[in-house]
């Protein structure tokens, strides 16, 4: 028992980069940053599973458009993932990993009609700003300046999201 705890000391020093935050507040960035990454993952994938499954007659806009949103939410997660680890912090490690910290719902109808995708993912990306506002004001606190920002930047993409979305259900 005795070698597995250092083993496991020895792992946590390794892997705990240098940084002037406390160990608190690295906990508290990497707590709040690998929730929204594992939310990242999960709209990701529903923001595509949508893309490959759009059907209708406005299908070539709102595929490319889909297409579009899933790209920019993918690029965003190597660079929170970064931020975790150059914080102190570790992030996640697989599956099983996202599906314990994503608190956006998997979608595995085998057939959602076009308004209803658009919706649905209008609901996830105004829920992943809450959670961007909520972790902005976190890292803040925290005195993590530069994952602050990023985050802000992000909110912006998904405030973006969210305005296109909202005006193709005004337009039904």
């Amino acid at each position: 028992m005795a070698s597995i705890e250092k083993t496991g000391a020895r792992l946590a020093k390794q892997m705990s980069t240098p940084t002037d935050l406390s160990p608190a507040e690295s906990k508290d960035v990497a707590k709040a940053v690998n929730a929204l990454i594992a939310d990242s993952f999960a709209l990701y994938l529903k923001t595509k599973n949508f893309h490959w499954h759009m059907s209708g007659p406005q299908f070539r806009d709102f595929h490319l458009l889909l297409d579009e949103q899933a790209d920019q939410i993918l690029e965003t997660i190597d660079v929170l993932a970064e931020r975790v680890r150059k914080t102190g912090g570790t992030t996640l490690r697989s599956i099983a990993h996202i599906s314990r910290l994503q608190s956006i719902k998997d979608d595995d109808d085998e057939f959602v009609p076009a308004p209803k995708m658009i919706e649905r993912l209008l609901t996830d990306n105004r829920h992943m700003a809450e959670r961007q506002r909520a972790a902005v004001e976190l890292t803040e606190k925290r005195r993590d300046f530069p994952t602050s920002n990023f985050l802000q930047d992000m909110l912006d993409q998904t405030e973006r999201r969210v305005w296109f979305l909202f005006e193709i259900t005004q337009a039904a």
